[in-house]
């Protein structure tokens, strides 16, 4: 079994510090743009790792409990690192029904990581999502911005393939 990325120790920049430093700098002087601030942190390091909220917090002259509760509290914020190809098994109902939870499994055996977790090798990420919109092709996933549909377990090493 492969050892999640997120049990690694944190790997930033120098250039990535500069940057969030810049960020925190320019909005500092006003509390209320905390969710703002740590977007661009997550649209720099890709996540938001613990060193990188508590750098959050010091700079904005919050808690870093404060920055950890707005963190896991809104969905678009990660606390994992997703992967060069970011999978999304739909588990809404109408996927689900016709075998998605199958598919999740399956992929979740070939890479070695659950939910929410990240390949050692930071090439896949696997997650939950619900209703895609694409309900006339369940089940479905997603790598990315790529749309998989009527899948079965079968197609997951040659949906795979195609990212290796």
């Amino acid at each position: 079994m492969k050892k999640k990325l997120g049990t690694l120790p944190f790997k930033g920049t120098a250039e990535q510090e500069a940057q969030l430093k810049a960020v925190i700098d320019a909005n500092k002087s006003d509390s209320s743009r905390l969710i703002a601030v740590m977007q661009q942190a997550q649209d720099i390091y890709g996540y938001l790792p613990i060193e990188v909220q508590r750098m959050i917090a010091e700079g904005m002259g919050v808690s870093s409990e404060k920055v950890y509760g707005v963190a896991t509290f809104y969905a678009q914020f990660s606390l994992a690192p997703k992967g060069k190809y970011n999978i999304a098994v739909c588990l809404g109902t109408a996927c689900y029904v016709k075998g998605s939870g199958d598919l999740f499994d399956k992929l979740s055996e070939k890479l070695g990581i659950g939910a929410d977790e990240c390949t050692e090798d930071g090439m896949y990420s696997l997650s939950a999502t619900r209703c895609i919109g694409a309900c006339g092709l369940a089940p479905v996933l997603t790598v990315n911005e790529d749309v998989y549909g009527r899948l079965t377990v079968d197609d997951i090493d040659g949906i795979l393939a195609k990212y290796n």
